[in-house]
């Protein structure tokens, strides 16, 4: 590990090209049209014509709950599958929300259509309804196979509550959260064989095959093909590490033709290190400086398993990424003056972004003790020079709900940044200090399209 430090001068910086307007509402439009598709494909088949007795009517709310599963877990598969329009539109922190609550959603449903279904044909057969249950799952095609799916995605929901994910270790939850892909894999073949709308109709068959192609050809394009073609065309490594404060290192890469890849600052990765046992595991790191033809930067704290071993990391090690992601990016310049709030290792991508804004910026950045600010020298540097005015926040924070240390001045935003109404803020730091950070700035009149955040908890 290098034990010097020096100032990233950097050599050029993008800005992140903007996505079309019509973006985002042509996608909630497009995810509206497929649930009224499912909806009539399933009024199509006469399911209403089944609603006359209790078996039926059970029967019928079963396949409809079951449908609506299935295309919810297609949906949580597209909003993870990196898609560059919805993740330029949205953000990744506003679709892994999206995911969340889909998840859970198709998850609910799923178990109705397993109860609607099962009491349905119980009714229907006059027996017992956990009779029934054996013998669906022992004597219908596919249903062992679509057994072993719904014990896969119990296992990922119960590890999704918040509860349990804070017991358990990014590393251990991202492993356990893959078991999802192999709960939709498994859940496809009693659909085939069993599922009322593929086996009698063959628009309903041809709509299904449409989304479960498109769903895993964004999968694989997107996380897998994409990633790769740009690990082996940039063919990134290591080329040292610097320590910048307590806990924290930044990484400095070489690679070739990097002016081709579209990375702005701001932006973050996600990093695979070739250095031994755990690299199948991706860790999101920002950009800490903006990106020049020949060097990457990024800046990490050690807050576990994957990052702890950042520091070691040899010279010469191959890196695997995938990405850029994010949009806390600069926008399309108006001339208003900038902002930036920071707390912590959150100003990594702040960083970045002193690299591509114009001056002057004013920053205020929240540190805990004076050994964990990062970036001193080149933050001092800087505001030497003119570009940025720098105040240094030192100390534990005042309350859970303010963004300013104990012993400060008052936490109201416009007495830090005269006319801070009028600037572009950007906010970066943990959630419950992004939190305070983001009311702060609302309060003193910055108007929330104004405000710039994004969230790396995942």
């Amino acid at each position: 590990m290098v034990t010097s430090t020096r100032t990233y001068a950097s050599g050029f910086a993008r800005v992140a090209p903007a996505p079309p307007a019509w973006w985002s509402t042509a996608a909630g439009l497009v995810a509206a049209v497929n649930a009224l598709i499912v909806v009539v494909l399933w009024l199509s088949n006469e399911s209403l014509s089944q609603l006359t007795g209790a078996g039926g009517a059970l029967t019928a709310l079963g396949r409809l709950t079951g449908l609506i599963a299935a295309e919810l877990l297609l949906v949580q598969v597209l909003l993870m599958a990196r898609v560059p329009g919805l993740e330029r539109s949205y953000g990744q922190d506003r679709l892994a929300r999206w995911h969340r609550w889909t998840g859970f959603t198709s998850f609910n449903l799923m178990l109705a259509h397993i109860g609607f279904i099962t009491a349905g044909y119980a009714a229907s057969d006059h027996a017992a309804v956990l009779g029934e249950l054996w013998r669906l799952v022992t004597t219908y095609p596919g249903m062992l196979l679509a057994t072993a799916a719904t014990a896969a995605l119990c296992m990922v929901v119960v590890t999704s509550v918040r509860a349990a994910r804070r017991r358990l270790r990014y590393e251990s939850w991202h492993l356990l959260h893959l078991y999802a892909y192999l709960g939709i894999a498994l859940a496809l073949p009693h659909e085939l064989w069993t599922g009322a709308g593929f086996v009698s109709s063959p628009l309903a068959r041809a709509y299904w095959w449409s989304t479960y192609v498109v769903a895993a050809g964004s999968l694989v394009t997107f996380r897998l093909g994409i990633p790769v073609w740009r690990s082996l065309r940039h063919r990134l490594v290591v080329s040292h590490v610097v320590p910048e404060a307590s806990g924290v290192v930044s990484v400095y890469l070489r690679g070739r033709h990097l002016d081709r890849l579209p990375a702005a600052p701001g932006q973050f990765f996600l990093w695979r290190f070739l250095d031994g046992p755990g690299w199948t595991r991706a860790h999101p790191y920002s950009l800490s400086a903006a990106p020049r033809p020949d060097q990457l930067r990024i800046t990490v704290k050690d807050l576990g398993d994957g990052s702890g071993r950042v520091p070691w990391i040899r010279p010469g090690t191959r890196v695997l990424v995938e990405g850029p992601y994010g949009r806390l990016t600069r926008p399309a310049y108006d001339g208003r003056p900038v902002t930036m709030l920071a707390c912590g290792v959150g100003i990594t991508p702040l960083r970045a972004l002193l690299d591509s804004l114009p001056g002057p910026i004013s920053l205020l950045y929240r540190a805990r003790d004076a050994h964990d600010v990062v970036f001193r020298e080149e933050l001092d540097e800087a505001a030497a020079r003119g570009r940025v005015r720098v105040g240094y926040l030192i100390g534990p924070r005042a309350s859970a709900d303010s963004w300013v240390p104990v012993g400060h001045r008052s936490d109201r935003l416009g007495v830090w940044v005269p006319g801070i109404a009028q600037h572009h803020v950007y906010v970066c730091g943990p959630d419950a200090w992004m939190a305070a950070a983001i009311r702060a700035a609302e309060n003193a009149g910055v108007p929330r399209e104004r405000i710039h955040s994004e969230r790396f908890t995942w």
